[in-house]
């Protein structure tokens, strides 16, 4: 890879107008690292040199170039998004009341493609194996099958919002 100072300085004034903190070119042998200072306490002049071998790029010791570090921008302290309403929790009386729970982290969604109808809602029977959602996780569509017969009565989570492990997704009083 040939590489001339020229590029190089244009490499840098591009990188520096950007949010990019570190920009890493291989090719063969041959690697360059271009980082942003982000430390306030850093020097005053971060030097900028390849990395490895340097016999495919002239550039005399006089021309490596030298960037003032950026100072960062103070970020403001992050908006709390608007508290969901937590579910109540399951009746401690009735033990009859049991919880299906998301398998993995993902996406849920209650129906098997926009428009259609839902798979469950509140009040219809479920059986065993019938199948209660969809988890999506990676670009993969996981149906989720119900472990227990009786009747929705509760669901928790809204269509297309965000999962975690082991989180309860619909209540059922089972039979």
């Amino acid at each position: 890879m040939s590489l001339n100072f020229e590029e190089l300085r244009e490499l840098i004034q591009v990188i520096g107008q950007t949010d990019v903190a570190e920009v890493t070119l291989k090719n063969g042998d041959f690697e360059l690292t271009v980082r942003k200072a982000v430390a306030a306490a850093a020097s005053p002049d971060a030097v900028i040199a390849p990395v490895g071998p340097v016999a495919s790029m002239a550039i005399a010791p006089e021309t490596i170039a030298t960037v003032t570090p950026v100072v960062p921008t103070p970020i403001p302290p992050p908006v709390a998004a608007p508290a969901q309403p937590q579910a109540a929790p399951p009746p401690q009386a009735d033990a009859k009341v049991k919880e299906v729970l998301s398998p993995m982290v993902g996406t849920f969604y209650r129906a098997p493609a926009p428009g259609e109808d839902p798979f469950v809602s509140v009040g219809d029977r479920i059986q065993a194996g019938q199948t209660v959602c969809i988890i999506e996780a990676m670009k993969l569509m996981n149906e989720l099958e119900a472990e227990l017969t009786g009747e929705v009565i509760e669901l928790l989570v809204e269509d297309g919002q965000p999962v975690e492990f082991d989180q309860p997704l619909i209540r059922v009083r089972t039979d």
